[in-house]
């Protein structure tokens, strides 16, 4: 199957994030002409009660089936007025677990930036945090500020101006060329320009923690020439594309950050997978998913031709 073909996963558990990310979901899907699944899962409670009397009783989780399913039930009827193939499931197990493994067979896998807890109890609960880094394809984190104000309001954003671009974070890795080669195909797809942004700290700004005098020039200017090769390197495998390379003052975290009260896509790569109980994401992808005002995506390190002949930048 092509993987503009492969389904779009989308995690729902009521809460406003999740209908956020659902319609940006929907939306992806009918851009892509991809089918929509939507899913929702979760695990059921064992609670231990005795009396005397009675002894052990384990949670009868009827009720709670009947809950989840009509949470599905209205998340369908929410997009049904989109062109969109939907189908609906309800998992039994560890909504992460349930995800990642999905995540096997789609294109693209779309959350709300943090769920719910509560009445239903854990649902989704923190997989945006830890599904990003195990996922087999790109995840979207879809903020609740999205659902409440771009939606509604596509061209303009409370911090300015609304620019009609994507942004993918570099910092000259291997992981960081697959997420700008993601970036890229979808900027191409969107008919929008591409902005590859390096973070770099000033001097004022990095005499805290750097360990011996640096001539910040010289740094940067390193930096500069990296992100220039970068650019290049994209130019020649998207040469009908806008791109611009910019080196930004300031933490990756907030330069990204502020980029995603403003494009369409922020875009930032993964430190990879290990297992459950090691290193979820790098601190950037962390604090991106975490803080964006706009839609984000995390994209995992993947095979790819091209990455062959990306610029050796000693990293």
């Amino acid at each position: 199957m092509n993987a503009r073909e492969a389904e779009i996963v989308v995690g729902v558990d009521g809460s406003e994030q999740s209908l956020a990310a659902l319609h940006w979901a929907a939306r992806e899907a009918h851009r892509r002409g991809a089918p929509l699944h939507v899913v929702t899962a979760y695990s059921v409670p064992m609670v231990g009660g005795s009396t005397f009397d009675v002894g052990y009783a384990a949670f009868d989780d009827a009720a709670m089936n009947r809950a989840v399913q009509e949470l599905v039930d209205d998340a369908r009827r929410r997009v049904a007025e989109l062109d969109v193939d939907v189908r609906s499931t309800v998992e039994a197990g560890d909504p992460s677990g349930v995800l990642v493994e999905l995540s096997r067979d789609a294109q693209l896998l779309v959350l709300g930036s943090r769920g719910r807890g509560g009445l239903i109890g854990r649902l989704l609960g923190s997989v945006s945090t830890a599904v990003p880094a195990h996922a087999h394809c790109p995840v979207g984190i879809i903020p609740l500020q999205w659902g409440t104000e771009y939606r509604l309001h596509e061209n303009v954003s409370r911090h300015g101006a609304f620019v009609d671009g994507v942004t993918v974070g570099s910092d000259g890795s291997e992981r960081a060329s697959a997420a700008m080669l993601w970036a890229a195909e979808e900027a191409e797809q969107l008919g929008v320009p591409l902005t590859v942004v390096c973070a770099a700290p000033s001097e004022s700004g990095s005499s805290v923690w750097l360990p011996s005098p640096v001539d910040f020039d010289d740094l940067r200017g390193q930096v500069q020439n990296a992100v220039d090769a970068s650019v290049e390197w994209l130019r020649g495998h998207f040469p009908d594309l806008e791109i611009t390379g910019v080196l930004a003052d300031g933490s990756p975290i907030h330069v990204l950050v502020e980029r995603s009260a403003q494009n369409q896509l922020v875009v930032t790569g993964t430190r990879g997978r290990g297992g459950f109980a090691g290193m979820l994401l790098g601190s950037t992808s962390q604090g991106v998913l975490h803080n964006c005002v706009g839609p984000a995506m995390i994209v995992p390190c993947f095979e790819d031709l091209r990455l062959q002949d990306r610029p050796d930048l000693g990293i």
